[in-house]
């Protein structure tokens, strides 16, 4: 039987993209036959204690030599001396997206993390990413080798029903966690100078609240300061067997990012016959269908209140982009073909 130690930060069980990731490609892997042994590193990543760093590398060192390990990009990255104890290991990056680039980020903490991050993908045989875009910032930023690089895109969950609720209030739904890379700030402000002919509106924002409490506690200030607070309700994070309800329930999916290493939220809504308005890069123009989304760049407030108002004054074209997200979906691949994908690149980087 294969085998894989598969080391993750904090708690697997967070709901979260990345970490949602994570538990789907380690239970596919499973059902392919692979033997996975969880290797949980510790709390506080990117930013861990030097005693978590520590406990890292005594796991690692006790590691077999020849041990395949997939590590990670949220710890990987902050792993810059601790890496040095794996030489002996069959070791292979899962990097969702560079951590230098996250946004709100101080200079200094961003070229620490980039420093961190070329200096950890030393002692990486292989690099797995979820988009192309991101393969070719991972080749630039750090200098990687394009053939020692793999994507392996999310897998997508296609529901059964498309039936959307009959209302008088159009729903807005974003799903993320409440970080500024998300740009839920973007989104409000662009909400705010929405005509009184746009109808009305309700936004549920979906995702974790205590990633950056000053994050949360800036975006509930801008939403009274706005008077926006009784068309906005922030839910936190939800379980994954939760937020197909959320899908289901919305009429227009809307995210502001500035960024994302790929956007399973898009995806996701998408796959749920959900028209789109989405930013964030070149991650995201990927992600998002031609006819079947509306792209806005990123930061562009203007884009974004024009997107907005365009879907909540128009069924017939809320309508229209629904039916060919539905389309577009059935291309996505799902979580079975992503394991598959994932264990013939494990089997190509190692006997």
């Amino acid at each position: 039987m294969q085998s894989v130690h598969f080391a993750y930060p904090g708690d697997l069980a967070t709901p979260s993209g990345g970490y949602g990731y994570d538990r789907r490609i380690m239970a596919g892997l499973r059902k392919l036959g692979w033997q996975v042994e969880p290797l949980p590193l510790g709390d506080g990543f990117p930013f861990p204690s030097p005693e978590t760093l520590s406990a890292a590398e005594v796991r690692f060192r006790a590691l077999p030599a020849g041990t395949r390990v997939v590590v990670d990009g949220l710890a990987f990255g902050a792993l810059a001396h601790a890496a040095a104890a794996t030489d002996h290991l069959r070791l292979v990056a899962l990097l969702h997206h560079p951590l230098c680039l996250e946004n709100g980020l101080a200079p200094d903490r961003a070229r620490a993390l980039l420093e961190s991050e070329t200096c950890a993908l030393k002692h990486a045989g292989h690099v797995i990413v979820t988009s192309p875009a991101t393969a070719a910032q991972v080749h630039d930023l750090f200098a990687f080798p394009e053939e020692k690089i793999s994507v392996v895109l999310p897998g997508t969950e296609k529901p059964d029903t498309y039936a959307r609720p009959a209302s008088d209030v159009t729903r807005l739904l974003s799903v993320g966690t409440l970080v500024p890379r998300k740009g839920y700030d973007l989104l409000l402000d662009a909400l705010a100078e929405l005509p009184a002919d746009a109808g009305a509106w309700h936004l549920d924002i979906v995702g974790g609240l205590d990633s950056d409490p000053a994050c949360y506690g800036a975006l509930r200030k801008q939403s009274a300061d706005l008077n926006l607070s009784d068309r906005i309700r922030f839910h936190g994070a939800v379980p994954e067997d939760h937020l197909s309800a959320h899908y289901r329930a919305a009429h227009i999916f809307v995210l502001a990012s500035r960024f994302e290493g790929y956007g399973m939220a898009y995806t996701e809504a998408l796959a749920h016959g959900l028209p789109v308005i989405g930013s964030g890069g070149g991650a995201v123009r990927e992600t998002l269908p031609e006819g079947a989304a509306l792209y806005c760049g990123t930061e562009d407030v203007a884009a974004l209140r024009a997107a907005l108002q365009r879907l909540l004054t128009s069924p017939e074209e809320r309508a229209s982009l629904g039916d060919a997200a539905r389309s577009a979906a059935r291309a996505f691949p799902d979580w079975q073909d992503a394991a598959a994908r994932f264990s013939d690149i494990l089997r190509e980087t190692g006997p």
